[in-house]
């Protein structure tokens, strides 16, 4: 196959690289450009780059456009993963790995021209609905339309459009109650014999997990009384299929569900991957055994969709509605967040149009939707319903429970993996914000979008037109409460503030907020760029009065939805000749949204109504102004649960027959008591059952904690240079994480370019313009690369030892000095509450590096006072040191006992 006649450019921290428009093998020049002549050939004409975002941030020209390859491998293999490198192209295409920066120009010409190729065979396997795709970017200008159009040809017949091609769900009878089974041990161990498969070297921990985790399944006895395990599994036991081979033989004895709810993306994809060993991807009678579910807002709206395709998006965000529309008629599942949507492909339209294509507000028809039996959330609902397993996320299970449409398909069997992170689910579940951000949106559902807005939005009226038309008293509550939503922020409200011109009560309030704040800000401008908050206490007089009056006009919009939803519910109970199967859903529907926003505004009534009068000690109050980069966001009151476990106990555990909560880092040490407490089962009166089992690793030989005393906290430069230096001896594979985006991007903006020059590809959170999941990804595929990160690559990533030899931590992770850690620490213990929070951070990084038994690395510490009492938060048997850093670069280079030096690379990789 030719490569691409055209010219391609490269970007790296190393350099950029111009090749020239032959694009043949034996002809075409590559040569080293600067950043300005680059700039220059891209503006002058289309040329050929990977991941222009990234590029145009390399090259510091955030204008930057072109012909991206990223945008090209969309259209053709919709749905396919790729590591968006010039070494993931590579891979994907079956093309020669490029051997450094220079030769990724050429790999570029190379792949375009075997992508392009792929349209002309005949053996395409999306070639569905290209064609017609093809025509919208066409009159849309693509950039890759006219090197597309004469490769495409015309269908012999007309192709389907995607909301015809799409499959519809169909209903299913209700799943009888389960059987009250007791799973035998010796069945529980057979099914993990035949899941590990019988070759496979026997483990006593996983085998004993197993067992263990079968107890969770026995029938409860007594209402309200759940079986509640806490099982703390270290690193390497095989706890996935130690609690999936129980909850197979449960699912297939009782005919019932189970539940495994996680924290993260990347293990909900493993253990879709692990549940293939236990069950087929289809029944017999093509239902799928096993189902992951997410919440509405990770799926696309085809009604959305259908919106954005017809006109709703303008410019390049048009051009990814298109883009989208090929990847959703080849999707599994339709899920935009962590599924098969490329997580890079949001980025590279700088995530325009991505979050309208979901539906984040809770604006769903129901069956009112022209598509609603082909909605994909629809689709994931029914499909769990059917299940033998749903892999879900802690999140929509406490939602589910605390808001479900449906109580009778709540689950009643759960497992809580990565269950150390329970806690802050149900911290943020159940809390309650009276911010800008959320009552623009209540407004804008109650009244649909502001003058001039396009999209489909529309309002309560338009939603319920045919309900106003035939009920008097509901046509009467429907306008009662958009005069009422009037009363609640529009756009512009944020300026307005700033301005010191506030309309309405509910701005009135933001506006005394906001002053107050600032007012009593005690930071010296020292935290310029980030949120501030005061307790919401001593609290004066005006003060009072402006949130009285707010409080007044939250009621006056509630009350009226409330006689609403009791118009629905007649309507329901008596329902007029002309309501048919699929309007009695959408009014249910609508029912259903109903209750959710009664419920929220009675929460922020409660939280307004406390203001004038006693601080309940359940709850955690304060105001903040919201913040990044020195820019204001958001304003408003903010409630927490001083323990959230409380409502989820309720919520989640009182109605359920056995929950698991299982992780490597469960308890402190070998202390309990944190772990009993943050499960929420004393809420209930129940006493949990606790097994432990050890990690069969030797990290003695495999690992080794090195506490470096010679880097000066505060000191950037010499931050810096200290994770220079031990990348660079370490030759790549390094994870480094901070506390504070600010320090993490003045280390990067100091270090990139020299590690580049060595070959060592660096990226970063909050500096590439690269989703988490993907940087990971790059991470994962690239044993000379390193990630810095914050908190969200503390724990949940598994990336293999090759790739990742050393974790570098920036300082001791203390907790944020927040008001809601404050009244927390006050009640759990004072410092021993830090203690166990910065313990339980510890071992969730030290997690990170050692995942299997070959695997060998480092864990530095940059603190030259790290406490001795937090030391027992590494694996006992783990070598700890305390040293210099150049003491501690001739370890990491050297590599740990029983493994082999690294190598670093001597000629650069591509980045």
């Amino acid at each position: 196959m030719a490569a691409l006649s055209l010219p391609a450019l490269h970007a790296s921290h190393s350099g950029c690289w111009l090749r020239d428009a032959s694009g043949e093998h034996d002809g075409g020049i590559t040569r080293a450009v600067g950043k300005g002549e680059a700039i220059t050939a891209a503006a002058d004409t289309p040329l050929l780059m990977l991941n222009a975002p990234l590029v145009a941030t390399r090259l510091g020209y955030p204008d930057l456009s072109g012909l991206d390859l990223l945008e090209l491998f969309a259209f053709i293999h919709p749905a396919r993963f790729i590591v968006p490198t010039p070494k993931g192209l590579a891979h994907a295409l079956g093309l020669d790995e490029p051997a450094g920066d220079a030769d990724v120009p050429a790999l570029l010409q190379a792949a375009a021209g075997a992508l392009l190729a792929t349209c002309e065979s005949a053996d395409w396997p999306e070639r569905e609905g290209a064609w017609s795709a093809l025509q919208s970017l066409v009159r849309m200008r693509w950039p890759w339309a006219t090197q597309l159009a004469p490769r495409i040809a015309r269908p012999e017949q007309a192709e389907r459009w995607l909301f015809s091609r799409l499959p519809e769900w169909e209903e299913a009878p209700e799943r009888p109650q389960p059987a009250q089974v007791l799973l035998e041990e010796g069945a529980v161990l057979d099914r993990l014999s035949s899941l590990t498969g019988k070759a496979a070297e026997q483990r006593p921990g996983q085998r004993a997990y197993a067992a263990e985790a079968a107890r969770a399944f026995t029938p409860r006895p007594r209402d309200a009384a759940p079986h509640v395990l806490l099982a703390q599994a270290g690193t390497g036991i095989g706890k996935t299929l130690g609690y999936l081979a129980p909850a197979s033989v449960w699912a297939g004895a009782s005919g019932g569900t189970v539940w495994v709810s996680t924290y993260t993306r990347a293990l909900q994809r493993q253990l879709r991957r692990e549940s293939r060993r236990a069950w087929p991807a289809r029944r017999a009678d093509g239902s799928q055994p096993v189902v992951v579910r997410k919440g509405r807002e990770n799926y696309l709206c085809l009604l959305n969709l259908e919106d954005a395709l017809q006109g709703g998006f303008r410019g390049r965000a048009a051009i990814l509605a298109q883009l989208v529309a090929r990847w959703a008629a080849y999707s599994q599942d339709g899920d935009m967040i962590g599924g098969d949507l490329p997580g890079w492909l949001g980025t590279l339209f700088r995530q325009r149009g991505i979050a309208s294509l979901t539906d984040r507000r809770g604006e769903c028809v129901y069956a009112g939707c022209p598509h609603y039996r082909k909605c994909f959330i629809e689709r994931a609902a029914r499909a769990s319903a059917q299940a033998d397993l749903v892999i879900a996320n802690h999140a929509l299970v406490m939602v589910n429970a605390a808001r479900g449409r449906d109580r009778a398909a709540r689950p009643t069997r759960l497992i809580f993996d990565e269950g150390h992170h329970v806690f802050a689910a149900a911290d943020s579940t159940f809390a309650a914000a009276l911010t800008g951000a959320e009552t623009i949106e209540l407004r804008r559902w109650v009244l649909g979008p502001e003058r001039g807005a396009k999209g489909r939005r529309r309002g309560l009226s338009a939603r319920l037109a045919d309900v106003a038309g035939y009920d008097e008293q509901g046509g009467k509550a429907i306008a009662a409460a958009r005069a009422a939503a009037e009363a609640l922020p529009g756009d512009g409200w944020l300026q307005r503030l700033i301005e010191g011109t506030p309309s309405g009560p509910i701005e009135d309030l933001f506006a005394a907020v906001r002053a107050l704040v600032h007012a009593r800000d005690e930071s010296g401008g020292q935290d310029a760029g980030y949120g501030l908050e005061t307790e919401a206490a001593q609290l004066e007089g005006p003060f009072i009065e402006l949130a009285q009056a707010a409080e007044a006009a939250l009621a006056g919009l509630r009350k009226p939805l409330i006689r609403l939803g009791l118009r629905l519910d007649a309507l329901l109970e008596d329902p007029p000749d002309w309501l048919d199967a699929s309007g009695r859903a959408r009014i249910d529907g609508a029912r259903h949204s109903l209750a959710w926003r009664i419920d929220l505004l009675a929460a922020w009534e409660a939280l307004l109504h406390r203001l004038g009068g006693p601080a309940d000690p359940e709850f955690i109050d304060w105001l903040a102004v919201d913040r990044s980069d020195a820019r204001e966001y958001d304003i408003g009151l903010h409630r927490r649960w001083l323990d959230p476990m409380k409502p989820f106990a309720r919520t989640v555990l009182e109605p359920a027959h056995g929950v698991m909560l299982t992780s490597a880092t469960l308890r402190d040490g070998d202390d309990w008591d944190a772990a009993v407490a943050r499960s929420g089962a004393a809420h209930i009166g129940v006493s949990p059952r606790l097994a432990a089992f050890e990690s069969p690793f030797d990290y003695a030989q495999q690992a080794e904690v090195l506490i470096v005393t010679d880097v000066p906290r505060g000191d950037i430069p010499a931050l810096a240079a200290a994770y220079a230096r031990l990348i660079e001896a370490a030759g790549g594979g390094a994870l480094g994480l901070f506390t504070a985006i600010r320090r993490l991007r003045a280390v990067h903006g100091r270090i990139a370019d020299r590690l580049a020059r060595a070959g060592l590809p660096l990226f970063a959170q909050h500096v590439d313009p690269i989703d988490t999941g993907t940087l990971v990804d790059i991470f994962r595929d690239d044993p000379a690369a390193s990630l810095l990160g914050t908190d969200a690559l503390r724990d949940g990533v598994d990336v293999p030892g090759h790739s990742l030899r050393l974790v570098v931590m920036e300082q001791v992770p203390w907790p944020k000095p927040s008001i809601l850690h404050r009244a927390r620490r006050l009640a759990g213990g004072g410092p021993a509450h830090d203690d166990r929070i910065i313990r339980a951070r510890l071992a969730q990084a030290f997690g990170r590096l050692i995942r299997s038994r070959e695997d060998h690395g480092h864990f530095v510490v940059l603190s030259a006072a790290f406490p001795s009492r937090l030391l027992n938060a590494f694996p006992s048997g783990t070598p700890i040191r305390r040293l210099t850093l150049d003491e501690a670069l001739q370890c990491v280079a050297g590599g740990v006992s029983g493994s082999t030096m690294p190598i670093a690379r001597t000629s650069p990789r591509p980045a």
